[in-house]
């Protein structure tokens, strides 16, 4: 065997077990405020959200040193104007109309600044999440066929919806009450520390209580929202399959087995959620009963110590003058303390949001750092023109003339015409070590040529297929294409050059022109009524209520499915690829349908390499050369007319002696 057909170990994906809906379970770990992952996720921020978050801090202190002042102010009013007042027998209100005007003025200043605040966390929080979409979505777009084969496409979608809304709570709601609570805490401290310090030990005391139960909990619901976050995209998988399978559900009667597997998914999912929440939602009741426990003893101390300060126990220096204390402050002293563990409160409750989106973030983040598909290929298709003694120059004109240009190591370029010339040399490919699902393949199929496939469901067929486009990269041997390695091709180039119509249609939410122009953007209108005359298409077009211009939606419900096919073809056609592939393009047609479709594809196929997947041999009987596959081998090969002479596998399918499973 040559150096270039040395035997290359298969890149296989790692070994774990699909789940039923096919995909790959992830580990469950207790989740911790990792702060890599918040450091990531406030990563998305831009200056302009940095500056913003800035003035939210900015709001969210005024409205703190708002709050705190008016429990100051109750010290004021008491002692600087109700007492003396009481004691002196006065009569005059004008000192407490201004007291009471300045208090008026700092509320609407924190009230002004709270409002200001949550409107910039709007426009933080929705900012944040754009580029976090963005970035998931271009991200999808380079992943792997693999990857969509092995995940459900239901828990894809949760992680656009449901972790991506966790995100937006905590940004939005989350964050701010964390900096407001902090900022509260740090100014609200500061003020007890300069009333009472004796008071203030007393506080430090039950808020340690506070934050070790709340350090306990947290630990435990954490892994629980991991795992009901995996529910939850377990469950939106399973009903977006149930929605698609409808039908079949209804024709076999399977409702009630359809709604026990969803009961048992659901039950999962609501022994996940409960398990989570049930913790964090122990914090408020035990954080609320340590406040108030706090609030008597701070009252029954504070009114100790008044009353032994009026009695002149305390001296008014010294050491013992910290514990000098007047009614006043008591008063003052205990809204404080409200004001000092109600934020601590808050943030022990935010941790239900803050460890969801973590579970979140980590399900987005592991579909952005999933692996994208590889691709080291170098060689790229480019417009070319031909000269009168056959040489290849590229232009920047579209010509309708291709070329591969292939730089080479020594600096220089060739251009290689391309003409759709597909060669297999001894491929083996397997989609798991265990497993080899096509062995020793080796074909040729001639420019222009048209090669059929035919055998029992499983043999190999799209297989072959999948590994002209790479959508997956053989484990050993080789595919030239035009003479050149196909790995050494750009796989956008490559596909690029190859049109391919699928047993499933999947057309896109638009007219039914611009479904036919996504296989050319370039297309005129002119092109793409010529490409639906080429499929047959255009006749039914035509008598739909709009023509070309008729919207479809839902995967164009409002068609047949034959209709769609037609469809499906045509967009192929107005790619006008040098090699097709038509992957049982025809099983959804009617007979009569068919055999007008068949003169249509006839055309479309004209001067084309062209790979038929057919289960109906009448739509394979023109080929130039036919392969019959049985388990992943190429047993039989040759025209029609060969292989009824052999009287093989082919012969007995074609008689009846034999049926496609």
């Amino acid at each position: 065997m040559s150096d270039n057909m040395k035997k290359i170990p298969p890149k296989m994906p790692p070994k774990m077990p699909p789940n039923r809906h096919g995909g790959v379970p992830m580990k469950i770990e207790g989740m911790k405020l990792d702060p890599k992952v918040i450091k990531r996720i406030f990563s998305y921020m831009s200056k302009k959200h940095i500056v913003l978050l800035l003035c939210v801090v900015a709001c969210i202190f005024l409205s703190s040193l708002a709050n705190v002042y008016s429990s100051l102010f109750l010290e004021d009013l008491i002692d600087g104007y109700i007492k003396p007042m009481l004691l002196n027998g006065s009569d005059d209100f004008s000192g407490l109309l201004s007291m009471l005007l300045r208090m008026a003025g700092l509320f609407a200043l924190g009230i002004v600044a709270t409002f200001t605040y949550n409107r910039i966390m709007v426009v933080v929080a929705q900012g944040v999440l754009k580029k976090v979409r963005d970035e998931m979505f271009t991200h999808m777009q380079s992943l792997p066929i693999k990857y969509f084969d092995t995940n459900s496409h239901g828990d894809i979608m949760s992680r656009y919806t449901n972790d991506i809304d966790t995100l937006r709570q905590m940004i939005s709601q989350t964050v701010p009450q964390v900096i407001s609570s902090a900022v509260t805490i740090v100014v609200t401290f500061t003020a007890m520390v300069t009333s009472s310090i004796p008071l203030t030990s007393v506080v430090i005391i039950c808020v340690a209580f506070m934050l070790f139960f709340t350090g306990k909990i947290a630990s435990q619901s954490g892994k629980f929202f991991m795992k009901q976050q995996d529910a939850l995209g377990d469950v939106n998988g399973y009903i977006e399959e149930m929605m698609t399978g409808q039908k079949v559900i209804k024709v076999f009667c399977r409702e009630d087995k359809t709604k026990e597997i969803f009961d048992e998914k659901n039950e999962e999912l609501y022994r996940n959620a409960f398990s989570a929440n049930k913790f964090v939602n122990m914090l408020g009741p035990i954080n609320n009963n340590l406040g108030h426990l706090q609030y008597v003893i701070l009252a029954i101390a504070g009114c100790f110590l008044a009353i032994l300060t009026a009695a002149g126990k305390f001296p008014e220096s010294g050491f013992m003058s910290i514990f000098t204390i007047s009614a006043g402050t008591v008063v003052a002293f205990l809204q404080l303390s409200r004001s000092f563990t109600m934020p601590v409160n808050q943030i022990s409750q935010q941790m239900n949001s803050v460890v969801m989106a973590m579970a979140g973030a980590k399900r987005i983040f592991d579909v952005i750092d999933e692996e994208s598909e590889a691709d080291e290929g170098y060689v790229s298709l480019v417009n070319a023109k031909y000269g009168d003694n056959g040489e290849i120059t590229e232009t920047a004109e579209h010509t309708g003339l291709w070329a591969w240009k292939h730089p080479h190591e020594d600096g220089t370029t060739t251009y290689t015409k391309l003409e759709g010339e597909v060669r297999f040399f001894d491929v083996d490919f397997g989609y798991n070590e265990e497993k080899i699902v096509l062995h020793n393949i080796s074909l040729y199929a001639e420019p222009g040529q048209k090669v059929a496939f035919v055998g029992s469901t499983g043999a190999g067929k799209t297989t072959i297929t999948n590994l002209i486009n790479r959508f997956y990269d053989i484990a050993d041997g080789k595919i030239r294409y035009d003479g050149i390695n196909i790995n050494k091709i750009k796989k956008s180039d490559l596909r690029r050059s190859l049109g391919i119509v699928l047993q499933d249609t999947n057309l896109f939410t638009g007219t039914v022109k611009e479904n036919i122009r996504y296989g050319n953007l370039d297309a005129t209108d002119e092109q793409i009524i010529e490409a639906a005359k080429l499929a047959n298409a255009h006749s039914f077009i035509s008598r739909l209520p709009q023509g070309y211009d008729t919207l479809l939606t839902n995967n164009g419900a409002n068609l047949s499915q034959g209709q769609r096919q037609l469809i499906s073809i045509a967009r192929a056609a107005v790619a006008d690829p040098p090699v097709m592939i038509l992957d049982e393009a025809t099983s959804s047609i009617d007979t009569r349908t068919e055999a007008l479709v068949q003169k249509g594809m006839d055309a479309l196929m004209k001067g084309r390499t062209v790979f038929v997947i057919a289960h109906r041999l009448s739509t394979v009987m023109n080929s130039d050369v036919i392969m019959v596959l049985e388990k992943g081998v190429i047993i039989e090969r040759g025209t029609h007319e060969d292989l009824i002479a052999k009287k093989g596998k082919y012969y007995q399918l074609y008689t009846g002696a034999f049926e496609l499973e």
